[in-house]
């Protein structure tokens, strides 16, 4: 380029020319661009997904139902082949993946149409299927249809899926259409809420969601108040095209949609896009977790798989004057077999070897835990709250780093992290999980509204033996409040033990029938969780201590609690 000075004294600059009229070009420019074009040259090119799998696992191993004529494939010499398929090569490979002759099916829309892959009883491979839903595209009917050719009726078992995704967050707007199809289709087809096909899909999948919808709008004002780390309001609304901020300088009325937004976040840079998901998905799960904490997260039918389960008690809570349905509360006893993550497999998912992870045991219980990062939640106001995933022998779940630093998890050398696992995992492999639990079940809609509002818990109890029940779960605390909702005070007289369990299981205070109306509630002391009786008379509190009670004044109060140690005989006690 060259550099002039115009009539006004501004620098300027055009392309150079030499005296021919030929462009001038930079040497350095070319060498940069040649050497580039030689490098990329010499890059292996890229396999499809599909000639990938072929030439990974080999034709005698991969039926493949599509819609090619030719193919190229590996031959015995390590040559690439080009070969020729006929419109009957399909069905041959249908015929072998099911006879089990070759264990790899990949079809796609043009070679799946009338044809089952399910694991059939009349079919000799009847091994589960593992189903990856790779490059679902826009089309959620497309995909769904896909799903449904290896889920069918009269199958050994319910297939797997596994929608595959890459490490970029905008793949996520593709199964956010397929989960919210699903989620409807269910409600459609079955005349019930399962959520996803079964929970195919987690909650946090469904971007187009309550909680996702909710989550955008905070998002927005965050970002009109400059509070988000990854986008200025100025720079996306230039990229995306979206007009956040009005003409008078405030936020505009009519923001966005979440299916707009979007599709426009798919056209951003990678790097961007990832930020604008990390944070968006982090105001998502935060606003999950507090739906799932309160119990109204609804996650449809959950099916409870079950080794056996006991009616210990059954109440008829309502009979229908006009058809004659009842409904029923039922005590039930269940037994589920324990099935906890293997030292392998744990290795496999994780290792032990990332810098930023933690080997971790509870000095309190003994229980042992690998604590792995997280993705952070994002405040309505904007701050970052740091979390972990504790994956433990029996279950996972989310910690804060806040609760992390409070708790008594301590780090642990990797030789007795090992010991200690192996323990937990044979001692949860020979004994079954007992619990108990309360079951609304029959015609519900009439007592619906009778039902707690912040426990929407719906459950199908799926015995081995065939045995099935379908209800609304009932925490123990919220019983006596139906029971007397309905006029049913004195049907349900709960134990010691279950009431014991209850509290300090849930955190919710219950009520003990004695001579006085006391309350027994779960409070935080000193930084450890205690018993305490609420509702007690003053002039019975000597009476109290005798049975096992004790008091300590707190800011010129006393209190009285119950010891966790001996709760159960001390409440026996009272209540006698």
């Amino acid at each position: 380029m060259a550099v002039f000075t115009d009539e006004n004294g501004n620098v300027r600059s055009e392309p150079m020319s030499d005296e021919n009229g030929a462009p001038v070009l930079c040497r350095s420019a070319l060498a940069a661009r040649d050497s580039m074009i030689e490098q990329l040259c010499a890059l292996p090119p890229i396999a499809t997904a599909l000639d990938a799998i072929i030439e990974r696992f080999g034709v005698d191993q991969v039926a493949e139902v599509t819609g090619r004529t030719r193919r190229l494939i590996v031959g015995r010499d390590g040559r690439q082949v080009l070969q020729s398929r006929s419109p009957r090569a399909n069905v041959a490979e249908t015929r072998d993946f099911m006879d089990g002759t070759k264990r790899i099916l990949v079809f796609s829309d043009a070679g799946g149409t009338g044809r089952s892959y399910h694991a059939d009883l009349a079919a000799k491979n009847q091994m589960r299927r593992v189903h990856f839903l790779l490059e679902p595209g826009w089309r959620a009917d497309a995909a769904i249809q896909g799903l449904g050719r290896t889920n069918r009726t009269n199958q050994a078992s319910a297939p797997l899926f596994r929608p595959v995704t890459t490490d970029v967050r905008g793949e996520r707007r593709f199964i956010s259409t397929i989960a919210r199809r699903l989620d409807s289709l269910g409600a459609l087809t079955r005349g019930q809420r399962q959520t996803g096909g079964q929970n195919l899909f987690d909650p946090a999948d469904n971007l187009e969601s309550t909680y996702a919808k909710e989550a955008l709008h905070r998002w927005f004002g965050l970002l009109f108040a400059g509070k988000l780390e990854a986008v200025t309001l100025s720079r996306f609304e230039e990229l995306s095209g979206l007009r956040v901020e009005g003409p008078d300088g405030g936020m505009v009325d009519d923001l966005p949609t979440i299916q707009r937004w979007l599709n426009r976040i798919l056209a951003l840079p990678i790097a961007l896009q990832n930020g604008i998901f990390d944070e968006f998905l982090g105001l998502v799960e935060a606003r999950i977790d507090a739906a799932r904490q309160a119990g109204t997260l609804d996650i449809g039918v959950e099916t409870i798989a079950v080794e056996h389960y006991e009616v210990l008690t059954d109440t008829l809570l309502r009979t229908d004057a006009l058809s004659g349905a009842t409904t029923h509360l039922l005590e039930l006893e269940i037994a589920r077999a324990l099935k906890p993550l293997r030292l392998k497999r744990l290795e496999e998912l994780y290792g032990f070897s990332g810098a930023r992870q933690q080997l971790l045991r509870n000095t309190r219980s003994g229980r042992i835990g690998l604590l792995v990062p997280a993705r952070s939640l994002l405040t309505d106001e904007g701050m970052r709250v740091a979390r972990f995933e504790l994956v433990r022998p029996l279950k996972h779940g989310h910690i804060t780093a806040d609760q992390l630093a409070e708790s008594n998890w301590e780090t642990v050398d990797p030789t007795e992290f090992r010991r200690l696992w192996q323990v937990e995992v044979d001692d949860a492999a020979s004994n079954h999980k007992r619990e108990r639990l309360h079951l609304a079940t029959g015609l519900l809609l009439p007592v619906w509204d009778k039902l707690p509002s912040d426990y929407v818990r719906v459950s199908r109890i799926s015995a081995r033996d065939g045995r099935s029940l379908l209800g609304r779960e009932v925490p123990l605390h919220c019983v006596p409040e139906l029971c007397q909702a309905l006029g049913l005070e004195d049907e349900h007289a709960f134990s010691a033990e279950q009431i014991v369990d209850a509290v300090l299981g849930t955190g919710r205070p219950m009520q003990i029938k004695s001579r006085e109306a006391l309350t027994l509630k779960r409070s935080l002391v000193n930084g450890a969780q205690r018993l305490e009786l609420a509702g007690w008379s003053v002039s019975r509190l000597d009476w109290y201590k005798t049975h096992g009670c004790f008091t300590e004044i707190i800011r010129y109060q006393t209190r009285l609690f119950v010891p966790t140690t001996s709760a159960v005989a001390v409440l026996a006690r009272l209540v006698g």
